[in-house]
């Protein structure tokens, strides 16, 4: 199958290149590292002055998307973002030939792509996640407040069908706490990275019990101290929720749009 996608050349119609992101100056590739698609070309690199994009041959007969995919585009991305500043692109960049990529993406942005890497230079992205216990929170919820745990008291054992008001209202007095208590726990999450962070980028809750989840920008020296900050939370709250660090990762969330204009 491989050998199919790679007798085609980028430009035919049917194998475009897939671009995942820009660095400065040389990396070293290993040879054989698989990229997006399937059958997954191999990743090469395509240079323009001195500045480099990762990209690899894709099969534009299948489309992209599949889980596979996207994983295999971070996971790529994150691992060059470990040693080296790096410019993700969004995922789904394709352009017909290397060629394309040079006069096309380098070449008219060269000086934006540069100036967006200087800043990046010597800092990665790392994001915090916490997600509450259901049962941690409705036990403060119930003791903390009155109406909630007399509205306990009516719904535990009764007939679903007769307590459907008072069950609607607990719920109503859940979620209000929550949403007040991520906004405490995100200030102290902020206040406790201050001095560890360059930038940070809060994301909106994609579920009801999701607590905290931030984005921020960290010198290379500085992730231990991350670390550290994040460990000493993750202890004070663990009754409370799970919380997690990940990273180091490309700094996708530092990246403007205009920046990865062309892809």
């Amino acid at each position: 199958m491989t050998a199919q996608l790679e007798d085609r050349q980028p430009g035919d119609g049917h194998t475009g290149v897939y671009v995942y992101g820009i660095l400065q100056g040389d990396i070293e590739l290993e040879a054989g590292t698989p990229g997006v698609g399937d059958p997954a070309g191999e990743i090469r690199a395509v240079r323009y002055q001195d500045l480099t994009a990762l990209v690899s041959n894709v099969d534009l007969d299948r489309p992209l998307g599949r889980t596979e995919d996207l994983f295999t585009h971070e996971e790529l991305l994150d691992g060059a973002a470990a040693s080296m500043a790096v410019l993700p692109l969004r995922f789904g960049a394709v352009l017909a030939s290397d060629d394309a990529v040079a006069d096309e993406l380098l070449g008219p942005h060269y000086d934006e792509f540069t100036a967006a890497l200087r800043k990046l230079d010597g800092h990665a992205e790392y994001v915090v996640k916490g997600r509450y216990d259901e049962n941690a929170v409705l036990g403060e919820v119930l003791a903390d407040n009155a109406e909630a745990a007399q509205l306990g008291k009516e719904i535990s054992g009764g007939d679903p069908v007769a307590t459907r008001d008072q069950r609607i209202r607990l719920g109503e007095i859940v979620a209000d706490a929550i949403e007040s208590g991520r906004e405490d726990d995100v200030r102290a999450l902020c206040d406790a990275v201050a001095g560890q962070v360059a930038a940070s980028v809060l994301r909106p809750p994609a579920d009801e019990l999701d607590a905290v989840y931030a984005a921020f920008l960290v010198e290379t020296g500085k992730a231990e101290g991350l670390r550290q900050a994040v460990e000493r939370l993750a202890g004070e709250w663990h009754e409370r929720m799970e919380l997690r660090l990940i990273g180091p990762l490309a700094a996708y969330d530092f990246v403007s749009n205009d920046t990865t204009a062309g892809n």
